[in-house]
This record gives C-alpha cells, sequence and structure tokens, in this order.
C-alpha cells in the first residue's frame, strides 16, 4: 500500500516497522523542499523581494495547513524543531512560575519529563492498569488532590501503541481546573486530531513521524495561554522594537519563533499533510496490520506480549523469554528487517514492567501483511539461532 510514493523503497528490499522513531518520506515531501532550494531559496519575513515574498508565502501557507489539519486557528500554531523543544518550550515560557505540580502517567517518553525536571517542578504520576490502561477513577482522584497542576499526558504511548482517552482525561482536568498538553507524536499520523473538539490547552507533534522532513514540528496553544507567554529565545524575526535599554516582541505566534527558520522543512510538512489527508483507509490499514501482528506472534512458543487492550495504534511490542531483544534486533538486521528493540526512551515504564526494553515493530501506510510474514519468518529463524 503506498509502497511507490516512497523513493526509499526502489533500490532496496528491505522491511522497515521502526515508523514510531522516524517515517520514511514520501516524493511529494521531497519534491517541495527541493523546489523550495533550487527555486526560490530566500529567507523569510525579511526584505520585500520577490523570492522572500514567495517563501514567506510558503512558510505561512504551511503554517495554515498546519492549523486546518488539527482544528486550530492560524496564530495558536508555534514551529518548532519538534515535539521535544515544544514540550520545553511550555516548560520554560508558561508552566514555570505558573504551576508546583506536573501530573504524568506511567507511559511517558523522556521527553514528557525531563523538562519538567529541569524546571525544578513537582511531578505526580498516574499508573496504568496490567494492559497499560489509566484508570479513569484513579485519575481522577489524583488530580482532585492536585487541583490548579499541569497534566502533560501522551495520547499514543510511543513504546507501546496504548491510546489514551484523552478527551476524558482533558475533561477531568478541567474539571479541577487544570491546564492540560497532549504529546501527540505518535498520533498524526494515525488519528484524526481536533483540537477544539478535544477542548485541548496544549498539543505538541513532530513532522518526522508522519512522513514529513526532520527538523519541525509544532506547538499548539489556545491564543489567551499564548498571549501570556514569554518568548523562549531572543533573536531576529520575533521582534517588533529594539534598543540597548528595552525591546518589543511581536504578537504571538512570531515572539517564539526567534531566528532564521527551518523553511525548507515546514514547506515539506505542508506536503506530507497533504500527502497523509489524500490517504483513504489510514486508520483500517493500521488496525489491520496490529491485529494481524499480534495473533502471528501469539504463535510462536514463549512470546511475551506487554497488553491485550483493543486500544492500540501504531505498533505492538514484545519479548521472548530466555533471549535478549539486542540479540533479536541484530539478527533481525542482517535479514533486512528493521525494528527497533531497547527501552525507546521510556524507562520508567520498563522499570515497571521489570524489564530492560522490548522489541517493537511500528507500523506506517507503507507496510504489508506480507512483510510481517516474512518478519516472523526471520524472527523465528532468529530464535531458533540463540537457542
Amino acid at each position: 500500500m503506498n509502497k511507490k510514493d516512497f523513493p526509499f523503497f526502489q533500490n532496496n528490499e528491505l522491511i522497515y516497522l521502526d515508523n514510531a522513531a522516524t517515517s520514511q518520506k514520501p516524493q511529494v515531501v521531497l519534491d517541495a523542499m527541493n523546489e523550495y532550494y533550487t527555486s526560490y531559496c530566500s529567507n523569510i519575513h525579511r526584505g520585500s523581494h520577490e523570492l522572500g515574498n514567495k517563501a514567506t508565502e510558503s512558510y505561512e501557507e504551511a503554517r495554515r495547513t498546519l492549523a486546518k489539519f488539527i482544528g486550530a486557528q492560524e496564530n495558536e500554531i508555534v514551529f518548532t524543531r519538534g515535539t521535544t523543544e515544544a514540550i520545553n518550550l511550555l516548560a520554560s515560557s508558561y508552566v514555570k512560575g505558573n504551576f508546583d505540580t506536573v501530573i504524568l502517567s506511567e507511559l511517558e517518553h523522556h521527553s514528557n519529563i525531563l523538562p519538567w525536571q529541569l524546571n525544578d517542578l513537582h511531578i505526580e504520576v498516574i499508573g496504568v492498569d496490567q494492559d497499560l490502561n489509566i484508570n479513569l477513577e484513579e485519575y481522577e482522584s489524583l488530580v482532585k488532590k492536585n487541583p490548579h497542576s499541569l497534566v502533560s499526558i501522551t495520547h499514543i504511548s510511543n513504546a507501546f501503541g496504548i491510546v489514551n482517552p484523552i478527551k476524558e482525561l482533558i475533561q477531568i482536568a478541567h474539571k479541577y481546573e487544570c491546564k492540560v498538553l497532549i504529546d501527540g507524536a505518535q498520533a498524526l499520523a494515525h488519528l484524526k486530531i481536533d483540537v477544539k473538539s478535544l477542548d485541548v490547552d496544549f498539543y505538541a507533534f513532530s513532522a518526522h513521524k508522519a512522513y514529513g522532513p526532520t527538523g519541525i514540528g509544532a506547538l499548539y496553544a489556545k491564543y489567551e495561554f499564548l498571549e501570556e507567554m514569554n518568548p523562549y529565545q531572543g533573536g531576529g524575526s520575533m521582534i517588533n522594537e529594539v534598543s540597548f535599554e528595552y525591546s518589543t516582541f511581536l504578537d504571538p505566534p512570531f515572539r517564539f519563533e526567534a531566528g532564521t527558520q527551518a523553511i525548507a522543512e515546514a514547506i515539506g510538512f505542508k506536503a506530507a499533510l497533504e500527502y497523509i489527508k489524500q490517504i483513504k483507509g489510514l486508520q483500517a490499514h493500521d488496525k489491520s496490520l496490529l491485529e494481524y501482528a499480534k495473533s502471528s506472534l501469539e504463535a510462536l512458543d514463549d512470546i511475551i506480549l506487554y497488553t491485550q487492550a483493543k486500544n492500540v495504534s501504531g505498533s505492538i511490542s514484545f519479548n521472548i523469554k530466555g533471549i535478549h531483544h539486542d540479540d533479536i534486533g541484530i539478527l533481525l538486521s542482517k535479514q533486512n528487517i528493521m525494528l527497533r528493540t531497547g527501552h525507546h526512551c521510556a524507562m520508567p515504564i520498563m522499570k515497571r514492567l521489570g524489564i530492560e526494553g522490548t522489541i517493537r515493530m511500528s507500523f506506517a501506510i507503507y507496510n504489508t501483511k506480507e512483510e510481517i510474514d516474512k518478519t516472523i519468518n526471520a524472527l523465528s529463524k532468529a530464535i531458533r539461532i540463540l537457542r
């Protein structure tokens, strides 16, 4: 499905199952970025010449496209280098000084843990059950004990694919006057996102896990909060007036985009979103692959799966009894199958489960059931070798 659209696969026979780390890029994304570099490469928001105007318009069109894609207003989108920078921006510019406590889940990526620690914020953690789901009653109890806090929760767990019930989590948080940030790094390529329907206060994501380039992502924030936030960095493009005595800044979102931005990457991001939009049956394809992979894995001896939950999207994690996950990863790589092994930047949940890491297969629109069959065969061969 759609593999012909991706130049990466034209000259190799690799099976790529590490899409939760980064996805491959379709030709339309590469073409859009190449056109910028070869036809109208110029800086943005500066000068008045024709190239600069075209580059600026293309960059701002990317912002408009992204805003429409997630149901936001154009002025509520701040471009960042990715999800990690978006969370750090919020931690430094809004959360620090306004909140004492941040509420996380056990499933969080390190990028949704370290920024709060670096800003000396108290962290409370909601646990998950044996299928790695959040218990909403326990969650509400924790939020009730910590009103006026920031809740920061992943939309889809990068390590186990669990889709959290974020609409309910947001509603409960707002009941106790908490603000909510959702880490949507894994969700953009798999789920339809409507920030207004969710009533989420902040939403962070990256392009490169959704068929776009590396080096760009965004923070969505309700405009009323952006107006309260101070700049994260200082430099060109974000100022209204500068003197040696004082400076004034532009209105959001521009006050948070200091310096020369990732112009080509923003243009590529727009192309990736347009590519996703025209795909039919994306979620059905994802569900079909996950169900097939799970049933195929369960047919193997000594397989360890870490959840039987139905609310899973994008990836499946497992281990083989008595075999180290890294050994499996090495032997599968030698058979041209690329998947991820390790802790997936989610050490707390790994420690909770009493493991060092897992083997993770994560899927994209170009993956097929035939590839899963080949992966299972290669996995069986690796197990025989390691036994």
